[in-house]
C-alpha cells in the first residue's frame, strides 16, 4: 500500500504540542478484566516515568448478567508528563468492550475524543440488553467523536488459536489483546507484562503463552494496520520527581503499612479484628501478610465480635485495630462506647461508601462524618481524623496510633471507597526519621496506692496488662468512679467522669491548620476534608491563575479541630465546603465556629470533578443565571458539564489498585470480586 510522507516542520510541531496528560477509560463487563487491564496499563505507565491517577469503578454484584448496563466495570487512568492530582475529568480515549460499556461511559468522552469499540460484541442481543434501538456504530449518534471499530473478539480468537483453547477461554484473553493495542498507542514496553503473565500462569504455561500471544497481536495490529485518524502513537514524556525510592500503594495498603509502623513506633504488637465488607476488606488482606512485624489478624464471625476482640487485645496490652464501612461501624457502635468508657486505645478505620443501609457498596461517599463525630449513645467523645489520599493514609494511620496510645482512647480514621481502591506513587519514607512514641505500661503500684483511673497531664489513665501483680482492677461498661474505677451511679460522679472524658478529647494536641493554597485571608476559601483534596486543590489553582482571590484549606483533624481553625476561617468573606454528602462538615463548622459556611454537595457515588468545583468558584465571583449576588450552587449535579478536564496541578495523584512495586496484583475484598482473571488474564 502506498502512503504519503509528510515532513513535520518546527512550526507544525509548535502548533500541535504533545499533550501534558491523557485520560483513558477501559470499560466492559465485570468478567472482561477491565480492572486487571487498567492495573497492568498503570504499571507500564509508572515504569515509563509518567505520573498518574486512576479511578476504578465497578458494580456491586459478584457477576452481573453479561451485557447489562448495571454490570459495567470501568477503569480510568489519567497520566502525564506533569504531576497528576486526580483521575481527570473528561476522557480522551474510551475503550468499550460491548454496547453497555459504550452507553454508560460515552457521555464522559470529550468532543473529538476516540472510541475504540469491539464491534464483535455489538450483536442484536447485546444491543437489546443495553437498550439501544439501533447499532450506534452504524448511525450518526457517535458523530461528535472519532470511532475505531475493531472485531477484537475475533482477532483475539485468531491470535490464540494455535494454543488449542476453547472459544470461551480464548475470548477471556481479549483484554490482553486490548492492552497490547493500548501499549502500542502510548509507546509502552511489553516486557514487564510478559514477565507478569509468565509468573501468573507459571503452573499453566499454555495459558501464559496464549495471553502473551494476544498481547503481542494487539500491539502488532497497531503497528501494521495503518489505522489512521486519531489512532497513532502518543509519546508522553516522563514526569519530574524527587530522587528516592518509590512504590505504588493503594489506600488500604498504605493504612496497613501505617498501622504497622505506628505499632512499631509505640513498641507494641498489633491485633486486627475484622469482618469482610466492601471496601474495607483489603486492610485485613494486607495485614494478614505482615505477620513478621508482630501482627495478628482475626476474621471474626460478625462486626460486633471483630471490635470486641480488638478491645480485648487492647486490654491485654496490644494495639487493638478494627475496620469496616458505614453499615459495620453502626453495628460496632455499642462496643465503641465500651472502649470510650473503659478508656482503652483502639484504632477504628471507616472506609466510607454510599448509603444508607447497603446503599452503594462499591461507590464512594463521605456521608459518615456525623456518625464518626456524634454517632454513639450518651456523651461519647472520640478523636476523628481523615486521610486525603492513598499515600496520606500512611501518615494518618501513624497519627491515629499516636493519639490512641498517648491519650488512652479509641480513634476513628476516615477514608472512603475512592481512597481505599485507588493507589498512588509513594516515596518510601526514611523510617529512622519517624519519631517513636513508646508506650509505658504501669508495672507496679505507686507508693500512695493504685488508682486505675488516675490521670496524667493528658488526662489519660494508666495502661495495665492483666495479671500484673498488685494491679488488679475492675473494667466494664458501667460508669466508673473517678480514680478507683469501681461502679458508681452517683450524679456527681457521672458529671465528673463525663466532663473528664470530654476534656481529654478536647485537649488532644493537634497541629495548627495550614492553608494549602492561597492567602490566610481573602474573599473566598474552599474548605474540604478527605478525598476531595485533589479536585479542590486543582480547581483553586486554576482559579488563582485567573487572578481570583480564593484559597484552599483542607482539614485532617476532624475532631478535635485545630485550635486556630475558627480564627482562620473568619478571615475570609465567604466559605465554600465541597463534600460527597449533604453538608455534614459544613454543619460542624457552623456549629463550632458560627461561620456562614455554604455547601457544595455531591452524592452520586462518584468523586468530584475539578470542573464542578471550578464552576462553583466562578459562580461566586461572576454569578450565574438565577444565582446572583455571589451565592454558589449547593448541588454539584446542577453545574454545567465541562468540555475538558486535564489535570494541571503539582501534587501526586492516585494510581491502580493492581499496581505495586513488584508488579503483582492486589486481591479484591472477600465480599465482592470482579472475577477479572479466573483462568486467563481475562
Amino acid at each position: 500500500m502506498a502512503t504519503a510522507i509528510h515532513e513535520v516542520s518546527p512550526a507544525d510541531a509548535s502548533a500541535h504540542p504533545a499533550a501534558e496528560s491523557i485520560v483513558v477509560r477501559f470499560a466492559g463487563d465485570s468478567g472482561d478484566g477491565m480492572q486487571l487491564t487498567g492495573g497492568q496499563f498503570t504499571l507500564s505507565t509508572a515504569l515509563a516515568g509518567n505520573d498518574l491517577a486512576t479511578f476504578p469503578d465497578f458494580p456491586a454484584e459478584i457477576r452481573a448478567p453479561l451485557g447489562t448496563l448495571f454490570g459495567v466495570s470501568a477503569f480510568q487512568i489519567n497520566f502525564g508528563s506533569t504531576a497528576i492530582e486526580t483521575a481527570g475529568d473528561m476522557l480522551d480515549v474510551l475503550v468499550a468492550m460491548n454496547p453497555a460499556a459504550l452507553k454508560t461511559n460515552v457521555d464522559a468522552l470529550k468532543p473529538g475524543g476516540l472510541i475504540i469499540a469491539d464491534e464483535g460484541e455489538f450483536n442484536q442481543r447485546n444491543l437489546d440488553k443495553a437498550k439501544y434501538a439501533a447499532n450506534p456504530l452504524d448511525d450518526d449518534s457517535l458523530a461528535r467523536w472519532q470511532v475505531l471499530r475493531l472485531n477484537i473478539s475475533q482477532l483475539t480468537v485468531d491470535a490464540v488459536k494455535p494454543f488449542g483453547l476453547g472459544n470461551k477461554d480464548a475470548l477471556r484473553c481479549k483484554n490482553m489483546w486490548t492492552l497490547g493495542l493500548a501499549l502500542w498507542m502510548f509507546d509502552r514496553d511489553r516486557q514487564p507484562l510478559v514477565d507478569w503473565l509468565k509468573a501468573k500462569f507459571a503452573k499453566a504455561p499454555t495459558l501464559a503463552e496464549a495471553n502473551i500471544a494476544a498481547l503481542n497481536a494487539g500491539h502488532a495490529y497497531g503497528e501494521t494496520a495503518e489505522l489512521g485518524g486519531g489512532v497513532r502513537q502518543h509519546a508522553v514524556p516522563a514526569a519530574p520527581a524527587e530522587p528516592g525510592l518509590y512504590r505504588t500503594v493503594t489506600g488500604a495498603e498504605a493504612i496497613s503499612l501505617g498501622l504497622v509502623a505506628g505499632a512499631q513506633l509505640a513498641s507494641l504488637p498489633m491485633f486486627f479484628g475484622g469482618y469482610p465488607i466492601t471496601p474495607a476488606s483489603a486492610i485485613l488482606h494486607h495485614l494478614s501478610r505482615l505477620k513478621e512485624f508482630g501482627v495478628t489478624t482475626f476474621q471474626a464471625e460478625d462486626e460486633i465480635a471483630a471490635i470486641a476482640s480488638a478491645i480485648g487485645a487492647s486490654y491485654a496490652g496490644q494495639l487493638g485495630v478494627t475496620s469496616s464501612s458505614g453499615p459495620g461501624i453502626a453495628l460496632k457502635g455499642e462496643a465503641i462506647g465500651l472502649a470510650i468508657m473503659t478508656e482503652l486505645p483502639l484504632v477504628i478505620v471507616n472506609s466510607q461508601r454510599g448509603g444508607p443501609s447497603t446503599g452503594l457498596p462499591t461507590k464512594t461517599e463521605q456521608s459518615d462524618l456525623y456518625q464518626a463525630v456524634y454517632g454513639r449513645n450518651g456523651d461519647a467523645p472520640m478523636p476523628v481524623i481523615a486521610s486525603r489520599s492513598a499515600a496520606d493514609c500512611f501518615e494518618v494511620a501513624i497519627e491515629a496510633v499516636r493519639i490512641a496510645t498517648q491519650y488512652m482512647t479509641p480513634v476513628m480514621l476516615l477514608t472512603d471507597g475512592y481512597i481505599a481502591n485507588a493507589a498512588e506513587p509513594w516515596k518510601v519514607p526514611d523510617t529512622s526519621a519517624l519519631e517513636p512514641f513508646p508506650v509505658a505500661f504501669l508495672e507496679q503500684a505507686p507508693a500512695d496506692g493504685f488508682l486505675p483511673y488516675a490521670r496524667d497531664e493528658k488526662l489519660a489513665r494508666p495502661w495495665v496488662k492483666p495479671g500484673t501483680p498488685g494491679l488488679l482492677h475492675r473494667i466494664g461498661g458501667i460508669e466508673k468512679k473517678q480514680g478507683t474505677g469501681n461502679i458508681d451511679y452517683s450524679p456527681a460522679n457521672h458529671q465528673e467522669m463525663t466532663d473528664t472524658r470530654k476534656a481529654k478529647v478536647d485537649g488532644i494536641a493537634v497541629p495548627d491548620q495550614q492553608v494549602e493554597l492561597g492567602e490566610a485571608s481573602g474573599k473566598l476559601v474552599v474548605v474540604g476534608w478527605g478525598s476531595t483534596f485533589g479536585p479542590i486543590h486543582q480547581a483553586v489553582r486554576r482559579a488563582r491563575r485567573k487572578g481570583l482571590d480564593v484559597a484552599h484549606v483542607h482539614i485532617r483533624h476532624i475532631w478535635p479541630m485545630p485550635a486556630n481553625l475558627g480564627v482562620l476561617l473568619k478571615g475570609y468573606e465567604h466559605i465554600l465546603v465541597p463534600e460527597m454528602n449533604t453538608g455534614q462538615l459544613k454543619t460542624v463548622l457552623r456549629d463550632q465556629f458560627l461561620v456562614d459556611a455554604k455547601p457544595l454537595n455531591k452524592v452520586s457515588g462518584q468523586p468530584f470533578r475539578i470542573a464542578e468545583i471550578e464552576e462553583a468558584i466562578a459562580a461566586y465571583f461572576d454569578g450565574v443565571p438565577g444565582n446572583e449576588g455571589g451565592e454558589v450552587p449547593v448541588n454539584a449535579q446542577q453545574l454545567p458539564t465541562p468540555q475538558s478536564g486535564h489535570d494541571d496541578g503539582t501534587l501526586r495523584g492516585t494510581s491502580s489498585p493492581q499496581s505495586d512495586p513488584s508488579a503483582t496484583t492486589r486481591d479484591g475484598d472477600a465480599t465482592r470480586r470482579d472475577a477479572d482473571a479466573p483462568q486467563s488474564a481475562g
